[in-house]
């Protein structure tokens, strides 16, 4: 009879036969990179994508396996090939140079997100930041001992300290562009309209994604022109060799959105696990008694609370159109709750085909 011991062995060896033909079909996906790049083709085919995943359901199914578990499986793989594809495109196609940059704020996580990214594409990256020393680049503590004649100077700080960095700016404008790449542009208002009434080169940028992020693609990065296109221009060309969807937005209309896509979004999932924590229900007993539903939102929300929580007031507090998402969240919680404590199954009907209505419109549905 076969021991347990000689199952997990013969498991441990498909296991590691497995990796390997995941490092090999990497190794391919390189290549096809490679080729794209040179045929100057789109890093990404929706449509390939689309047969492969097909063809994984069909052979796991074949198998007697879940067809999800080949198209689960096949998803990981695809993102993992075009997050090398992207890699090897930003390095090979970037316009670095070895023209400086200097991250404000370096240190901190989108700060070294951002010596990470230009350093990749050839750029030679300062860093200034008190919190201390990053590894692989060239630091300081206050980037006001520097003669600032870098190409780019990004602010990657707390906003408070970057409108007060952008105010310091204006008092003697660098060569270089000079942007922002803060959650909400409101505050920074009045800094980046000084720097630029100064003469400064400068533009705003908001990345719509956080420090962990690694594949670009589905991903936006948003611009907003202070009144120097050329400027945009040159924050947008640092993003041309990646697979992001770049947007332009005039500051106003950026913090309104924001305001629901951020603001409402973190705010509603603050309320949630608030609601939990206050329940006086042990979460491991609620876990006895999870949905799918709740499976999900619960994700969610662990996400928003392991998240920084002075970032995430300054998001709600800072936003000069912040309030309004609010109370909207606040009035549809109240709708909610009279419609069921009235009993009105048709008010509550009409509610969920309002915002089934409303969801339908989304790109892609």
């Amino acid at each position: 009879m076969t021991t347990l011991d000689e199952l997990r062995a013969e498991l441990a060896a498909i296991d590691r036969d497995l990796l390997a033909a995941v490092a090999r079909r990497q190794e391919l996906a390189q290549q096809i990179g490679r080729i794209k790049q040179a045929a100057g083709t789109p890093v990404r085919d929706f449509r390939q994508e689309r047969d492969v995943i097909e063809r994984a359901r069909t052979a796991a199914a074949g198998l007697g396996l879940a067809p999800a578990i080949g198209e689960e499986l096949m998803l990981t793989l695809i993102r993992a090939s075009l997050t090398a594809q992207e890699r090897d495109r930003v390095a090979a196609t970037g316009t670095g140079g070895g023209r400086r940059v200097l991250v404000i704020g370096g240190a901190g996580r989108m700060g070294r997100w951002f010596a990470r990214f230009l350093a990749a594409q050839g750029y030679a990256v300062d860093v200034a930041d008190p919190a201390g020393e990053v590894p692989g680049f060239p630091c300081v503590a206050d980037w006001r001992t520097l003669t600032l004649d870098h190409e780019v100077i990004i602010v990657a700080a707390p906003m408070p300290i970057t409108s007060a960095i952008l105010h310091e700016l204006a008092a003697r404008p660098p060569a270089g562009v000079v942007f922002d790449v803060g959650s909400l542009k409101s505050p920074l208002r009045a800094g980046l309209r000084a720097l630029a009434a100064a003469g400064g080169r400068v533009t705003s940028v908001h990345p719509m994604f956080g420090p962990d992020t690694e594949l670009l693609s589905g991903r936006h990065v948003i611009f907003v022109d202070v009144g120097d296109p050329a400027a945009t221009a040159v924050a947008r060309e640092l993003f041309a060799a990646t697979m992001a969807t770049l947007v332009d937005m005039d500051l106003e209309s950026h913090d309104r959105l924001i305001a629901y896509v951020l603001g409402l979004s973190h705010a509603l999932n603050i309320a949630f696990f608030t609601a939990l924590a206050d329940s006086g229900e042990a979460a491991p007993r609620l876990a006895t008694l999870s949905s799918t539903t709740f499976d999900a939102q619960l994700r969610v929300a662990a996400n928003v609370a392991a998240e920084n929580p002075d970032l995430y007031f300054e998001i709600q507090h800072l936003n000069d159109y912040g309030s309004e998402s609010l109370s909207a969240l606040l009035y549809a919680v109240e709708r909610v709750r009279s419609v069921v404590r009235a009993g009105d199954t048709a008010g509550f009907r009409a509610l969920m085909e309002r915002g089934r209505a409303y969801l339908e419109t989304r790109p892609g549905r």
